[in-house]
């Protein structure tokens, strides 16, 4: 079994203390989102690998030797300043923590995710490849590559339209940024994949493949898995333990804070005690051990 931790919210670096308690403790609780009263207990004994995704690794830099299983970090490091992303930390530290945990880990498990990509009249082509040149000129000796997307018109997207103010990508649009990234990767010897995207930018030296691949996967475990249907978009099988409307770096972009004026109430019910994230387990909960 693969956790994923999270695509729902940023356990990282809101939820630490959680985690960690969690998995002294040994289980994890993680309600279903899409039928509330079913819970799925998960042992960490049957945990082969863990893939850490965030926009602010500090917090459990400290337990990273705790952690015995294989660990994979996709760390979102974009170029956008406060009108887009309110509450994520600054750049430079965000950059400091991937160099450190790049020693601590290997280079070779440690991704940055460049995503999603999206142009308005401040965010232009121009501005990213500025960007993305600085991202490669700091990093590129301390990481495994640089996973990207582009902006996708989530309900949070649309309900943020008037402050984004997106211009809609073409064809050429496309070709330029592929051509650029791709040649500033290759000059500095960084792989860069799309992430479940229909673009082909493969000519521009920018594979299309999965962020967690099944060749990755029993790299890393010696394990094969089956391809994650929830998703799909060509990763293995993952189980996500976070729960969505629940992060409070409210990027203008996300698709997990999809109700934003929850995310408060949400947090209020975290308590780091509890086997759940959010809230804790209740008589009318149908518990159901998650088996490998």
């Amino acid at each position: 079994m693969i956790l994923y931790i999270s695509g729902r919210t940023d356990i990282v670096a809101f939820y630490t203390p959680w985690f960690i308690q969690r998995y002294k403790e040994g289980f994890v609780d993680v309600r279903n989102p899409v039928v509330p009263k079913k819970i799925s207990r998960i042992d960490f004994d049957d945990v082969d690998m863990m893939v850490f995704c965030t926009k602010n690794p500090l917090p459990i830099i400290p337990f990273l030797d705790e952690i015995k299983q294989p660990i994979i970090f996709q760390i979102t490091l974009t170029p956008y300043q406060k009108d887009i992303e309110p509450h994520v930390i600054e750049k430079e530290k965000v950059i400091k923590a991937i160099k450190e945990i790049s020693k601590k880990i290997g280079k070779e498990n440690v991704y940055v995710r460049y995503d999603p990509i999206l142009l308005n009249q401040k965010y232009t082509i121009a501005y990213h490849q500025k960007a993305f040149l600085k991202l490669c000129t700091l990093l590129h000796n301390e990481i495994a590559g640089i996973i990207i997307s582009f902006v996708d018109r989530y309900k949070n997207v649309l309900n943020h339209a008037k402050d984004l103010n997106l211009k809609e990508l073409n064809k050429e649009d496309y070709e330029k940024l592929g051509k650029s990234l791709g040649e500033i990767g290759k000059k500095y010897n960084v792989a860069i994949q799309t992430c479940f995207e229909q673009v082909d930018l493969t000519k521009y030296h920018i594979e299309n493949k999965p962020c967690v691949s099944k060749e990755l996967a029993l790299l890393k475990t010696g394990k094969k898995y089956k391809l994650w249907k929830a998703r799909n978009c060509g990763c293995v099988e993952m189980v996500d333990i976070g729960a969505y409307n629940t992060c409070s770096h409210l990027c203008k972009y996300c698709y997990a804070n999809y109700k934003e004026k929850e995310v408060a109430t949400n947090q209020k019910k975290h308590d780091r005690n509890s086997s759940l994230l959010i809230g804790k387990c209740i008589e009318t909960d149908q518990l159901i051990p998650r088996k490998k």
